[in-house]
């Protein structure tokens, strides 16, 4: 039986990993790290993708497998416009929202343009990118802010929320399209998303400041004392964006992002590690309450995922305030590279139809 492989492709803002993939089964898997003196020389994160390229076909020259085998490439998705969950084969569009940044400049906007050059080297491989964290969604209720001048946008742990609904649909003999779910991505960005039937209709935005406190992100803050602080001429633009994400949560409070430090010394009796903890559980659990509203109470599972969901002491302090909704499943981790190359699957199945960008 000739052997076909699926190759996945996820850039980090230090870090390239790629995997392959026959079938469901892993059988190659490397985390490639960048040293800065390698990423210094490039004024733009996408001036790397040729320099990223290049290192994974090495890898992938000292691995056992043959490339002319590969007949999928599924890169992470970056920051392109706002798009409907799905695969999206790698067309021009989307290559020139890749490099343009649509939304910003991303290591993962990488990975689509290294897939589509490799899948160029390989006679009938298709380049593809899956679920970015874009994916968009939202009820038109669910965009209404408050004031016009800010509308609520969808941008989430979309590839692993995606993934880990159709896995938990899977183990129940159900399709994820019959099902109302909410899923809490717990990682150094928390995202709570309502899925009703396939789609996720409300979904806080996790990058920049909206939704529970997390490791590194401020989630909402009062909005009279963040627009305060903004025209006090104490800090600078950029050093409020920093407070939102990246110093805040339990870097602000604690020092340090480490959910499992913060644990560590929650146990060993620190009376504020303990609060902030709880604190954080608390806001995700209120955040899993709006979205069972969201859902209209019609709630056929709560799903907790992400690496603080190895977390037992976290995961107990959310289940106690959200059990009475419906039953709590935790499916720690994220296993990122698994859920680029199940999508290139689905794909290669038939499974799922191949979608256009444009």
């Amino acid at each position: 039986m000739e052997e076909k492989y699926i190759l996945a492709i996820n850039p980090g803002s230090t870090s390239t990993k790629i995997a392959l993939f026959n079938g469901a089964k892993e059988v190659f898997l490397k985390n490639i790290k960048h040293s800065s003196e390698e990423l210094e020389q490039f004024k733009e994160i996408t001036d790397q993708y040729e320099f990223r390229k290049e290192v994974i076909l090495q890898e992938l020259d000292g691995s056992s497998i043959d490339k002319k085998d590969i007949v999928a490439i599924v890169g992470r998705g970056g920051l392109v416009k706002p798009i409907k969950s799905g695969v999206y084969e790698v067309n021009e569009t989307l290559i020139k929202d890749l490099k343009k940044g649509f939304l910003g400049q991303h290591a993962s906007n990488l990975g689509g343009l290294i897939a589509y050059d490799i899948s160029k080297t390989i006679k009938g491989a298709k380049a593809f990118i899956a679920d970015p964290v874009v994916v968009d969604e939202l009820e038109d209720i669910a965009r209404i802010s408050g004031h016009p001048e800010f509308e609520r946008v969808s941008i989430f742990h979309a590839l692993n929320q995606k993934a880990i609904a159709r896995q938990y649909a899977k183990s129940h003999s159900k399709d994820y399209e019959q099902l109302n779910l909410i899923i809490a991505h717990l990682g150094g960005g928390i995202s709570v998303g309502a899925h009703y039937k396939g789609k996720v209709i409300d979904v806080n935005q996790a990058l920049d400041g909206e939704g529970p406190f997390s490791p590194e992100r401020s989630g909402t803050l009062p909005a009279g004392a963040l627009a305060n602080l903004c025209f006090s001429g104490k800090v600078t633009h950029d050093e409020v964006k920093k407070m939102i994400t990246g110093n805040g949560g339990y870097v602000a409070y604690l020092g340090t992002n480490d959910a499992y430090e913060v644990e560590k010394r929650a146990n060993k009796g620190d009376k504020k590690a303990k609060l902030i903890q709880e604190a954080m559980a608390y806001q995700v659990a209120k955040e899993i309450g709006a979205m069972a509203t969201v859902l209209k109470g019609n709630v056929d599972a709560i799903i907790l995922t992400g690496g603080i969901a190895y977390g037992k002491p976290f995961v107990e302090l959310v289940t106690e305030r959200v059990e009475h909704i419906t039953n709590v499943y935790v499916y720690p981790g994220e296993d990122e590279m698994r859920a680029l190359a199940m999508n290139g699957l689905m794909v290669l199945k038939g499974e799922t139809k191949i979608q256009q960008y444009r």
